[in-house]
């Protein structure tokens, strides 16, 4: 399965014009231009498009699912799409967009999630659609760097939103500690946020903010790889895709914060260090960290 490129959004617009209208899609330019983004340098009269929202963000998660499920169909694992699992704060209004998990059910315990990804995903390339009678007619005008727009992990408060999310996830149950959170995007992550992912992810909270677009500039514009961490990473291949996710699910983590002191620190490495296997001195330690 390929990754994130443009004959995808163009999937999207072609797919979503059966069922809605252009000016549902694309702003409308003062000249009756219907595009995807308004240009930069463009100063005609704007409006504000919010239809186009729930579309894409329905197209990304359902291809996102058959993405994950291409990688784990071998595993005997499922994706699943808008779970459920009241215990660690996905609930029918805050459901995952996808998950990881031993089955295929809406409802999930936390002991059969896997792994939670949140998708944080838009049309990054601004597209010119003209209205011919007898087809679609697509044409891709520019990158994300020459429109206004700021798509998928670009955008501030998408990343905030997946923040806020993940910790309330984090702090909601015990349970939620041994299950990894990634958030997918398709673009790059601003500089500001380079030291924010990287911090996410050392903290534990975050394993990752991933990208699935090999290609956001055109061209193969310079953008960012990795951040120094790997807070932020981007994939180039599918194969560099499953290898990830696969050690996400087979080399398991836990998550554990807290503020002791130091004399409360010594004293639980001391009893934790008293086991004989370093398997089982991390299970005390995390066991007496909680308590």
């Amino acid at each position: 399965m390929e990754l994130w490129n443009k004959e995808i959004e163009k999937r999207f617009f072609s797919s979503s014009l059966e069922y809605a209208t252009p000016e549902q899609l694309f702003y409308i330019t003062d000249d009756n231009k219907h595009l995807a983004y308004w240009p930069k340098g463009y100063r005609g009269k704007k409006s504000t498009l919010q239809s186009r929202n729930s579309l894409i963000g329905n197209f990304t998660e359902k291809w996102t699912t058959d993405l994950i499920q291409e990688i784990i169909n071998d595993c005997g694992l499922f994706a699943v799409k808008g779970a459920i699992c009241n215990e660690i704060a996905l609930s029918r209004n805050s459901p995952a967009d996808v998950v990881i998990s031993s089955n295929k059910h809406i409802v999930q315990e936390p002991e059969d999630i896997l792994a939670i990804f949140e998708v944080k995903m838009s049309v990054v390339s601004n597209w010119e659609f003209h209205n011919d009678k007898n087809e679609i007619n697509l044409a891709c005008i520019g990158d994300f760097k020459t429109h206004q727009g700021n798509p998928g992990l670009l955008r501030s408060d998408s990343m905030l939103k997946a923040i806020g999310k993940s910790i309330n996830i984090r702090v909601s149950n015990f349970k939620a500690s041994t299950i990894p959170i990634i958030i997918i995007g398709n673009t790059p992550i601003t500089s500001s946020y380079y030291s924010k992912v990287d911090h996410l992810k050392n903290s534990g909270i975050i394993q990752g903010f991933w990208s699935v677009n090999p290609k956001p500039l055109d061209n193969n514009g310079e953008n960012i790889k990795q951040t120094d961490k790997q807070g932020f990473f981007r994939f180039d291949t599918f194969n560099e895709l499953q290898e990830s996710i696969e050690s996400l699910l087979f080399n398991k983590r836990n998550f554990f914060s807290s503020m002791k002191t130091k004399n409360e620190l010594g004293r639980i490495i001391e009893v934790a260090n008293h086991e004989n296997t370093y398997e089982k001195k991390g299970e005390v330690f995390l066991k007496l960290i909680n308590e």
